[in-house]
C-alpha cells in the first residue's frame, strides 16, 4: 500500500510528538495517571495525522466494523427519524447495523461524536449537513470507508451528498407568497439558526423577496429548539412590533404549527389576517385545518438512498460519477396562503 493511503499507527503518533508508544497508548485508552500536558500533545498529534484507537480487539483489529455510524442533530421532530429509517430500511438483508450519535446541532459535539466513534472502525459513516469543523473535516479525510452527506445539496461534499436545494426552497416559497397577494412579510427560525441549511433558506428567501420588490420586513431568529412553543413565541415577538404584516415563513413545520395554533388561541384569522408557511411536509401539516402550506421534503427517500450508496461501497462497488445527488421538494399549497 502507497504511504500517502496507510493509515497512521499509534507508532506514528509516539514519533511525531517525540513520546514513547507505550506513553501514546496510555493517552489513546484514556488511562489513569496521564499529565495533561502528555494527553494534550498525545491528542493533538494523533488528531494532526487522523489517528484513530481502534476499540475492536482480538483478530478484528484494523479491520472494519459492520457498522454504519450515522450522526444527526436530533430526534426529537419527524425529520431526522425519517432519514434514519429509510437508512436502515437500505442496509435490510446485509451485514450492516447503524450507531446512533446526536449532535443537537453544535459542531463541537459532532466532532466529539466522531472522533469517539470512528474508534469502532466503522464500514461507512453517514452525517447530516455540508457544513462541519475542520476537525471533522479532517478526520472523516483520513477515513477509508464512504461517507455521506444528507439533507442538503448546495456546497461540496467530502466524498458523496443526497440532499435538496436550500437556495430552491426559499425562492419558491417567496415566489408562492408574493404570488398570492402578501407584501409585509415575516421569519421565524431557531436553533440561534446553528443549522446552515436553514439559514441558506432564509437569505435564498430574503433575496428572491428582494428581487421581486418586497423585501422583508421583519425576521426573529431564537436561540432555543424548533418547537410548538417556540413557533407561537416567535410570532408573538415579530406581532409585537406592530408592522402589519400579512404573512410569515418559519425555518421548519414545528415553528409553524405552533404559530398556527397561537393565531387560532389568540382569534387571529389565518390566512385572512395572517398567512403562515412552514417547511418539511410533515404528515401531521396535512392532518390539522387549515392545513399548512409547506415545502414537502423527501426524507425517508433520502436517507434510503444514502444507505443504498453507503452499502454499495462497502460491498465494493465504485462510486457513481455524480458526488453530489440532488432530490427534488414538493410545494404544498395548504389552507393557510
Amino acid at each position: 500500500m502507497d504511504s500517502a493511503e496507510r493509515k497512521p499507527t499509534l507508532k506514528d503518533v509516539a514519533a511525531l510528538c517525540g513520546v514513547s508508544v507505550i506513553s501514546a497508548s496510555r493517552v489513546m485508552r484514556d488511562a489513569p495517571n496521564v499529565s495533561d500536558s502528555l494527553r494534550e500533545k498525545v491528542e493533538a498529534a494523533a488528531l494532526s495525522i487522523g489517528y484513530q484507537r481502534n476499540r475492536i480487539a482480538g483478530s478484528l483489529r484494523g479491520q472494519a466494523t459492520e457498522l454504519i455510524v450515522v450522526i444527526v442533530p436530533s430526534m426529537s421532530n419527524h425529520v431526522f427519524p425519517n432519514i434514519v429509517d429509510g437508512i436502515d430500511d437500505a442496509l435490510k438483508g446485509s451485514q450492516l447495523r447503524l450507531v446512533l450519535g446526536m449532535t443537537k446541532y453544535d459542531q463541537a459535539g459532532e466532532e466529539a461524536i466522531l472522533r469517539d466513534m470512528l474508534t469502532w472502525n466503522p464500514a461507512g459513516v453517514i452525517l447530516s449537513g455540508l457544513e462541519h469543523s475542520d476537525a471533522t473535516k479532517d478526520m472523516l479525510a483520513h477515513f477509508s470507508g464512504p461517507v455521506i452527506e444528507v439533507m442538503d445539496c448546495d456546497g461540496d461534499a467530502i466524498d458523496m451528498a443526497v440532499g435538496v436545494s436550500m437556495a430552491d426552497a426559499g425562492v419558491v416559497i417567496a415566489q408562492h407568497l408574493v404570488a398570492r397577494g402578501y407584501r409585509r412579510i415575516g421569519y421565524v427560525g431557531a436553533w440561534g439558526e446553528r443549522p446552515v441549511r436553514s439559514r441558506k433558506r432564509r437569505l435564498s428567501f430574503e433575496a428572491e423577496l428582494a428581487r421581486l420588490d418586497c423585501p422583508i420586513v421583519t425576521s426573529v431568529i431564537l436561540d432555543e429548539a424548533s418547537s410548538l412553543a417556540s413557533g407561537a413565541a416567535g410570532l408573538r415577538t415579530l406581532l409585537a412590533r406592530n408592522l402589519n404584516l400579512d404573512a410569515v415563513f418559519f425555518a421548519n413545520d414545528d415553528l409553524a404549527l405552533g404559530a398556527l395554533f397561537y393565531c387560532q388561541a389568540q382569534g387571529i384569522s389565518v390566512p385572512r389576517e395572517l398567512a403562515l408557511a412552514g417547511y418539511n411536509g410533515l404528515d401531521l401539516c396535512q392532518s390539522i385545518s387549515p392545513r399548512l402550506t409547506t415545502i414537502a421534503t423527501p426524507r425517508t427517500q433520502m436517507g434510503h438512498l444514502a444507505g443504498q450508496l453507503a452499502r454499495s461501497r462497502i460491498e465494493g462497488h465504485d462510486r457513481p460519477a455524480e458526488r453530489i445527488i440532488r432530490m427534488e421538494t414538493q410545494l404544498i399549497e395548504g389552507e393557510t396562503t
